[in-house]
């Protein structure tokens, strides 16, 4: 059963949005404040958040900075009043995966929920073409030799190939990686993904052909090597 976190300071939103969501299979926790929802993020192993901005001392901008920072794989819909191009925008730079206003419908609410659950469906191994990235023991192999790589290589690596064809600005590689707040440079990506691929190269695994540069964008995983 998925684990959803309800975050908003009034408690009569809080309260119909268990009353939409745990009909249908999902277990809501609730959360009055920003603060309590980050303790509860720590305690408890969840699968989505969702999220109200307007809330008193920190707000969901700060929350969904900070849950971000922590995790890169977590869904987090935000749910607010603030319902403005600019809003959106703002929302998902932050680090949102989707950005619903108020007021909304439940069908609506439940299909954007499962559509976020099934993409962040975990992945703990990822292959292409005999290059395997293990979540769970931190490792890289490549027809079963070992690959050496720094924490932050790692997680490029596997953020890359768990979405394959996708573009990855190196603003969003420094958020997932650095964390949304860094003060860490672009440039900082660019040399990071050039010593994984020396790293990788050296193993006879043909990098250039699937971590490609798309030029004034950023990078991308051809999972074909095309």
């Amino acid at each position: 059963m998925a684990r959803i976190l309800l975050v908003d300071d009034e408690p009569m939103m809080l309260d119909l949005l268990q009353l939409f969501l745990e009909p249908h299979g999902f277990d809501c926790l609730k959360a009055e404040s920003g603060e309590e929802a980050l303790k509860m993020a720590e305690q408890v192993d969840l699968h989505l958040v969702i999220l109200d901005l307007m809330m008193p001392q920190m707000d969901g901008w700060a929350v969904c900075r900070e849950m971000r920072r922590r995790s890169a794989d977590l869904p987090i819909l935000m749910l607010t009043a603030m319902g403005e191009t600019a809003d959106i925008v703002k929302g998902l730079e932050t680090g949102a995966d989707d950005y619903m206003a108020k007021p909304f419908e439940e069908d609506e609410l439940v299909a954007r929920v499962r559509a976020l659950l099934r993409r962040a469906g975990r992945q703990d191994v990822l292959e292409t073409e005999g290059l395997v990235w293990e979540r769970d023991r931190f490792r890289i192999k490549f027809h079963g030799a070992n690959i050496r790589l720094t924490p932050k290589e790692f997680e490029l690596l596997g953020l890359l190939m768990r979405e394959p064809g996708r573009v990855f600005d190196r603003e969003t590689l420094l958020g997932h990686v650095w964390g949304w707040d860094t003060e860490t440079e672009g440039r900082t990506v660019d040399s990071h993904i050039r010593n994984l691929r020396e790293k990788i190269r050296c193993s006879g695994f043909p990098i250039d052909r699937h971590l490609l540069t798309v030029r004034g964008v950023g990078y991308k995983w051809d999972a074909r090597g095309d």
